[in-house]
């Protein structure tokens, strides 16, 4: 009898402990969650203003340092390519050395290096500051999502992941009203002196609230992968100059690149499975769900760049609209896409983010399908319509993909994979840039970037997504690969 009552107790006490745990992850979020939560979205708002702030400030950059379009827009390319080649390097790190003490040397990097862009008095000086000012973005990137899966309880993950993502298309779509608005009432500096109160108050607000680190073994430190790291940044700032110079013409400095990029990668590999803690897990990529959401995300950013190259041309080449009206219609995306983050997350936590990744998928198909065929009779309706539909699936799409993975990965992996998503994030912005780029320019003809000849622009367009609409089958395709894959090693390794 006493064995049958304790056999009960140890059975039951699982059960009990299973309950709890569910409780406690339906339950409503903390306010202590909330303001981690708070700390992180002035963190992501940071960073996308940063990248899409200094863009306007272009034409006022050139005239202020009698500089050319090809010197000004190193301005931009130098923050981009000290993101896209530290931004794992960096998670990794704070997987090491502990995320909250790197988040926090990050927003002070980054606040530094925005004044000293503001007091810059050369270009070259404000160049290296905006190098400085990425490296501390990656670290705000990369480490973001990975305190949301540290943080927020599993049933809240899509929601805090919405949040994100909110936050990020409202720095997009702010930026450059809000740094138009400064320029013309204070000068350029005050673009990037802006960030020193956003920057304060982001620190103030990640010392109080963020999770203490944990204290792990001193021999830790010495595991970081400096060789990999090394090679993985020379290999993707190859890949990421060879896919900007030249502004979609190849020559043969691109090509030179590439090649160069693809040395890199092989080198990488064979430095990876020889290192005993690698920056990189190259174990990582069987896992075919993983894989398939890497993959997605960069075939769908390469595709959403494309409203961007095109949409300008578009707009004011077929369309006839005014710069004003331009921006004002180019603005409607982020503004969707912003207003889709947090009702996806909510989605994806009811419904599956396996599920709402689909959805966004099919979504983000049927608008550039639309808009491969669309007339331009249709006028500005005709455009935004199927904007609409692709940045509404994008906000879908990006929400239950970020979800999906941070939900199932190890503590210790946190940094290093939330670096790999954003990293995959901007490759397909880059890619989207100089591949979809050219495409358009090819279908519209050498004079098709010309005002004079709207047909040709409406043509350029249409072949253009007609292209990403592919991709995006190709997403899908990769998609429900990797379902089936993940399910019949989940179901084989059960047995």
């Amino acid at each position: 009898m006493l064995s049958e009552t304790l056999n009960h107790r140890v059975h039951e006490k699982p059960m009990i402990t299973e309950r709890v745990e569910k409780a406690a992850e339906t339950a409503e979020l903390k306010p202590s969650v909330r303001w981690v939560l708070a700390s992180l979205s002035l963190s992501t708002l940071l960073s996308s203003l940063g990248t899409s702030s200094a863009n306007v400030a272009l034409p006022t950059l050139a005239q202020v340092f009698n500089a050319s379009f090809q010197g000004v827009q190193w301005v931009v390319l130098a923050y981009l390519l000290a993101i896209t080649t530290l931004i794992v390097s960096v998670g990794r790190l704070g997987d090491i050395l502990g995320r909250r003490r790197l988040l926090l040397a990050g927003i002070i990097l980054f606040t530094a290096a925005s004044v000293l862009c503001g007091v810059a008095p050369t270009l070259g000086l404000l160049i290296a500051a905006r190098a400085a000012q990425g490296l501390g973005a990656a670290v705000m990137m990369a480490l973001t999502m990975a305190f949301v899966a540290e943080t927020v309880p599993k049933a809240k993950t899509g929601s805090a992941m919405g949040l994100l993502g909110t936050m990020s298309a409202i720095g997009t779509a702010l930026g450059p009203s809000l740094c138009g608005a400064l320029i013309a009432g204070l000068g350029w500096q005050a673009i990037f002196l802006v960030n020193l109160p956003l920057g304060g108050l982001a620190f103030l607000l990640a010392h109080r609230y963020l999770p203490v680190d944990g204290r792990g073994p001193k021999t830790d430190r010495a595991r970081f992968d400096s060789v990999g790291t090394l090679l993985l940044a020379l290999t993707l700032a190859a890949y990421a100059l060879a896919m900007t110079i030249g502004r979609g013409h190849f020559g043969s400095l691109n090509i030179i690149l590439l090649a160069a990029a693809s040395l890199g990668v092989g080198l990488f590999i064979l430095a990876e499975v020889r290192v005993s803690s690698p920056l990189i897990r190259l174990g990582m990529f069987r896992d075919p769900a993983l894989s398939a959401s890497l993959a997605m995300s960069m075939l769908v950013s390469t595709v959403m760049m494309a409203t961007l190259v095109v949409g300008p041309f578009y707009l004011s080449g077929t369309l006839g609209l005014h710069a004003a009206m331009v921006g004002l219609v180019l603005s409607v995306g982020p503004l969707v896409a912003a207003l889709t983050g947090v009702p996806a997350g909510r989605i994806a936590d009811r419904l599956g983010a396996q599920r709402v990744t689909m959805v966004g998928l099919i979504g983000i198909a049927a608008g550039c399908s639309m808009l491969s065929v669309m007339p331009a009779t249709l006028g500005v309706v005709g455009y935004l319509v199927p904007i609409v539909i692709i940045t509404a699936g994008y906000g879908l799409f990006q929400t239950a993909n970020n979800t999906a993975v941070m939900t199932g990965i190890h503590p210790d992996q946190r940094g290093v994979i939330s670096g790999m998503l954003n990293l995959s994030r901007n490759l397909g912005l880059i890619t989207g840039a100089s591949v979809l780029g050219a495409v358009f320019a090819l279908a519209s003809g050498e004079s098709g970037t010309s005002i004079g000849d709207p047909e040709a622009v409406a043509c350029g367009m249409r072949v253009t997504f007609a292209v990403a609409a592919f991709l995006i089958l190709i997403a899908l395709v990769i998609a429900t690969g990797g379902r089936a894959l993940a399910k019949r090693r989940s179901s084989s390794g059960g047995l």
